[in-house]
């Protein structure tokens, strides 16, 4: 059951914001190989303000998470692409719809 979440958000520099929607893309490529990463979502808010959602079963899920591929990449890449450090929150998931459920 899903019970965890990480809400990211990331304001995109000015002219940086094709770079960010490709590494955004290339992230959801990469939650493929965390297994303990349910769903993985980003999206584009405004023209330059992103956003990523995440859920997990676990606590451990989502520290993998923080300390994974995707989260390093995410640091390594925030001074060139970000006008700002990436705001990323915790959150408890409360309900959820499934296709199906």
């Amino acid at each position: 059951m899903i019970k965890y979440a990480l809400l990211a958000t990331l304001k995109a520099k000015p002219g940086k914001e094709k770079e960010v929607e490709a590494f955004l893309k290339s992230g959801g490529e990469m939650a493929i190989d965390e297994p303990k990463t349910i769903t993985w979502y980003a999206f584009k808010l405004s023209t330059d303000t992103f956003c990523i959602f995440d859920t997990f079963e676990d606590e451990s899920g989502r520290e993998a998470h923080l300390t994974g591929e995707i989260a390093k990449a995410l640091m390594a890449k925030a001074p060139d692409l970000f006008s700002v450090d990436p705001d990323i929150k915790k959150a408890d998931v409360l309900a959820v719809k499934n296709q199906g459920d």
